[in-house]
């Protein structure tokens, strides 16, 4: 299956809503609380909502709990009632075109695949499916459907619901596939997004790649700005460089100094990432000289000017 790629650069993107399935009995875990179980740090729910964070309106579909982020609350009739009941109770509460629907234990979702699902739903692009599918998902390493990692339109699962809510006399406890297959979907390859935590298994394989040379970086930050409510998308790179130069051309210690005062410039400046590229290119800048200074072959500045214990040279007179 070929991944679909969105033609050119998207421009700003379209209001969407967001509903989260958070309210498994997760036992191939034993009834442990699932999107509670942390991974690189955090909750899998908070993972799941940082990718979501865009949506206008983001139902959490389970019992209350302390997120990351603020959410609706929203609860399927009765508990316990199975997917089909919790979409259905979610999409009460929301009012955008498009929803993205998304179970609670997606370690590696991110906002990236969130807006390539929008983006193959609003296009009617996508390399399969009809000009205008009813919605976008991705499918596993194996080629199976994850509808909960997906897009919508809202009103194609409000349809389909009302079909099987007339036909069954409700949709508690039927399987989330009856709604599915009666949907026109576009399918997406992606093994790493599409990763679900089913077992232990599962969340220590999760906790592992995470951990990875590759991953590490990316995800302590995200982790680091989650924990301390921070939005701002700046180039770490730049950061990374400002901190190799301090260590190589200064001290090892000055690397966490200096990215500290970049920041706190930053902040001073009235944030924003351009301020941060600002404040990073003077302080690399900065390291860059001193680590010049110390090179064989500088001169210093005022070498002009006699030290205070120089030896004044004889009047050649």
């Amino acid at each position: 299956m070929t991944a679909y790629e969105p033609p050119g650069t998207p421009g700003p993107a379209a209001p969407y809503d967001a509903v989260v399935l958070a309210g498994g009995a997760a036992r191939r875990l034993g009834g442990a609380d699932k999107p509670g179980l942390r991974v690189g740090g955090r909750p899998l729910l908070d993972r799941v909502l940082a990718a979501c964070a865009t949506a206008t309106t983001t139902v959490v579909v389970a019992e209350p709990r302390e997120t990351a982020r603020p959410v609706e609350w929203a609860r399927e009739e009765p508990p316990g009632g199975g997917p089909l009941a919790a979409l259905d109770a979610g999409l009460r509460h929301i009012s955008a075109e498009h929803v993205v629907v998304l179970s609670a234990d997606l370690p590696f979702l991110d906002q990236a695949t969130v807006r390539r699902l929008l983006d193959a739903l609003r296009t009617g692009d996508a390399p399969q499916g009809p000009a205008r599918p009813d919605g976008v998902l991705l499918t596993d390493p194996d080629g199976r459907d994850q509808p909960l990692v997906a897009a919508y339109r809202a009103n194609a699962l409000r349809r389909e619901l009302t079909v099987l809510t007339v036909a069954h006399g409700g949709v508690t406890g039927l399987p989330l596939r009856r709604l599915t297959a009666a949907l026109d979907l576009t399918r997406i390859s992606d093994p790493v997004a599409s990763f679900d935590c089913d077992t232990w298994d599962d969340i220590a394989a999760a906790r592992a790649r995470i951990r990875e040379h590759g991953n590490v970086l990316d995800e302590w930050i995200s982790a680091v700005k989650d924990e301390l409510g921070i939005d701002l998308d700046v180039d770490t790179g730049a950061l990374l460089d400002v901190a190799r130069d301090a260590a190589h051309g200064v001290a090892r210690p000055a690397a966490p100094l200096t990215t500290f005062l970049v920041g706190y410039a930053a902040a001073q400046a009235g944030g924003g990432p351009e301020a941060v590229a600002e404040a990073s290119r003077k302080a690399a800048a900065l390291a860059l000289r001193w680590a010049a200074e110390d090179t064989p072959d500088a001169k210093p500045a005022s070498d002009a000017l006699p030290t205070a214990d120089a030896k004044p040279t004889p009047d050649a007179g």
